[in-house]
């Protein structure tokens, strides 16, 4: 089964909602796999980043502005990274160490933020380089939550949930051939602090 909600219906009264909605499933979900081809997860992200991003969902889908609020809630999702009960097997394609979220100093301090999680138990990080060799055509991001019983799937237009056993063992296929291919422990470190001196060197004008 998949089903299918736009956005404008989801965000119809802004982020903060939907944020505590997500917040709920990460407290209730135990294990996720998330793959993010572009852009930081979002539970890794800085506050300085989230608000760069959803402000930028709030601008381009028109909906109203509470981005502090729905910050604040992505803030709170984190707090399964630190509470011992849960895991995340996290691969992160190379370009979303550059792709540029509100200029060289929120970024550099992005890149800090995920060394500094590169050690902590509850997550599995993974950086795909750009040259890498995959046994995959180029996908899409997307989200295996659990016992690999539901993925997640965010277009321009909506967002999509599958649950099809069929569809899931196709997207469990393709997150072990990403994650093969991936950079992990002193070379995916590597990877990340040659983005952090790229941006410590790029003027923040740029």
């Amino acid at each position: 089964m998949t089903s299918s909600v736009p956005w404008t219906d989801r965000l119809s009264t802004g982020t903060e909602a939907t944020q505590d909605d997500v917040v709920r499933w990460y407290q209730n979900t135990r294990e996720g796999k998330p793959y993010v081809p572009t852009m930081i997860w979002g539970t890794l992200q800085t506050e300085a980043y989230a608000t760069v991003i959803l402000g930028q969902v709030v601008d381009f889908l028109g909906i109203p502005n509470d981005v502090p609020a729905g910050v604040a809630k992505r803030m709170q999702r984190q707090q399964v990274l630190y509470d011992g009960e849960h895991h995340y097997d996290v691969v992160l394609g190379e370009q979303a160490l550059y792709t540029n979220i509100g200029g060289p100093e929120v970024m550099r301090q992005q890149i800090e933020r995920l060394l500094r999680d590169l050690g902590l138990a509850s997550l599995t990080l993974g950086i795909l380089p750009s040259t890498a060799r995959v046994d995959l055509f180029p996908v899409h991001g997307f989200n295996i939550y659990g016992d690999g019983d539901r993925a997640h799937v965010e277009l321009v237009s909506s967002s999509v949930d599958i649950t099809e056993q069929s569809e899931l063992d196709l997207y469990s296929k393709a997150f072990t051939a990403l994650s093969s291919a991936a950079s992990y422990g002193d070379a995916a470190e590597e990877l990340l602090k040659k983005a952090h001196n790229f941006w410590a060197s790029t003027p923040l004008q740029g």
